[in-house]
């Protein structure tokens, strides 16, 4: 039996089988409907699309998987030299893993033991954000601030590795004034907080945060698992601030399958690089690297270049701006829209039950949660398609 995510398994309605998918559309044996969620973020260029499917096939004739440890091959290398390449600044140094939380953890440890091959100990603690969310793995739950998602770590008491701020430079300020000589790294999710309620903010945060990282001597962690690969309207928003790590996975193969990059700038990977062997990284997912996982993210990654993917993503925002101008109801709080994301905030989660169902019936795979209802498209959507996920969402309410 499968258990499956996020529900109680007593009470969780049926899942909607899939049984086949192409472009925008997933397949039931009774209909199909658009996936209006990218299955959690990831799908952009849809599914069945030819010259990924054909890179996994390709690629699967040689071989699936070698371990790194010792070994190398050709896909692992042309995606580390496709990231350096195509990432802003010296974010050049690429440690794979095999999902956005493992990625994060690394990116987390990699903080610690900067300053612990540095000599300095004192910096066990980090500043994150509130409503943040960087996954489900014990640490990334730590950084995390939401309590319908980690509440089990109750059970530990309160942390005193993590302080959690909002986004207002006046606490940022702050934090660094207290903290600053006991800080390894600040983690942010940049400008878009995503399972956190698809929170929207300010470049202005970002730059004042790494101003002042810059001040103290403290890491700036970006988490790009979501945000990356242009959903904030931006191709990474590490290329309007540059962090000291970067985390990339969900578009990263274009859905495809599950792979993770966490990318180091040279003065991060050098605070490792020597003679002594206690100063390496000790980490290594089995599944890092993976062959199949790395030739579909470097076919990923050339589609999205190659065909213009930041001109979808605009044209994506605009007509949802144009859809939703003027949209409101006595039960939203507020309508949020950012590149390829919208987001309806109601007062009552209530609201929203049936929603997913009611979607289903109009030809629309939906997902909301908690109190927002939400929609993050492929990108290779069509107005036509795109309008139809959008006006279910506002007829629901009326």
């Amino acid at each position: 039996m499968i258990w499956y995510p996020y529900e109680q398994m007593k009470t969780m309605k049926p899942p909607f089988k899939i049984v086949d998918a192409k472009g925008v559309y997933l397949k039931t044996p009774e209909r199909e409907m658009i996936d209006s969620v990218s299955s959690w973020w990831s799908v952009i260029h849809g599914y069945k699309h030819p010259v990924l499917t054909e890179a996994i096939k390709a690629q699967a004739d040689n071989f699936s998987h070698v371990m790194l440890g010792g070994l190398t091959h050709e896909p692992a290398e042309k995606l580390s030299e496709k990231l350096q390449s195509c990432l802003p600044g010296d974010l050049d140094y690429s440690f794979f893993s095999d999902s956005g939380s493992v990625a994060v953890e690394v990116a987390l440890k990699m903080a610690l033991q900067y300053y612990v091959n540095r000599g300095q100990t004192q910096r066990t603690m980090v500043l994150s954000l509130t409503h943040a969310y960087h996954g489900d793995t014990f640490k990334t739950m730590e950084v995390g601030d939401d309590e319908d998602y980690h509440f089990i770590l109750e059970a530990y008491g309160e942390s005193k590795n993590v302080v959690h701020i909002p986004t207002e430079i006046p606490a940022l300020k702050k934090a660094f004034e207290k903290y600053h000589d006991r800080l390894n790294c600040m983690i942010v999710e940049p400008l878009l907080q995503g399972a956190g309620g698809m929170r929207m903010y300010d470049i202005s945060f970002l730059k004042e945060a790494r101003q002042l990282c810059d001040e103290y001597g403290v890491l700036l962690i970006f988490d790009e698992v979501a945000t990356g690969f242009g959903r904030t309207g931006n191709r990474f928003v590490a290329d309007l601030v540059l962090p000291d790590i970067l985390v990339l996975g969900k578009a990263l193969t274009g859905g495809y399958i599950g792979h993770a990059v966490t990318v180091a700038n040279k003065k991060v990977y050098d605070g490792f690089y020597g003679d002594e062997p206690e100063k390496a990284l000790m980490h290594g997912p089995t599944f890092m690297g993976n062959a199949l996982a790395c030739s579909v993210a470097l076919k990923s990654i050339e589609l999205f270049e190659q065909e213009n993917y930041m001109e979808k993503i605009h044209k994506i925002e605009k007509i949802t701006r144009r859809e939703m101008a003027g949209f409101e109801d006595p039960r939203i709080k507020e309508v949020r829209i950012m590149g390829g994301c919208v987001c309806v905030e109601v007062y009552d989660r209530l609201c929203l039950n049936g929603y997913q169902q009611f979607a289903y019936e109009h030809g629309v795979f939906s997902r909301p949660f908690l109190n927002y209802l939400y929609a993050m498209v492929p990108y290779i959507i069509a107005e036509e398609e795109l309008v139809l996920v959008l006006r279910t969402m506002k007829e629901w309410f009326h």
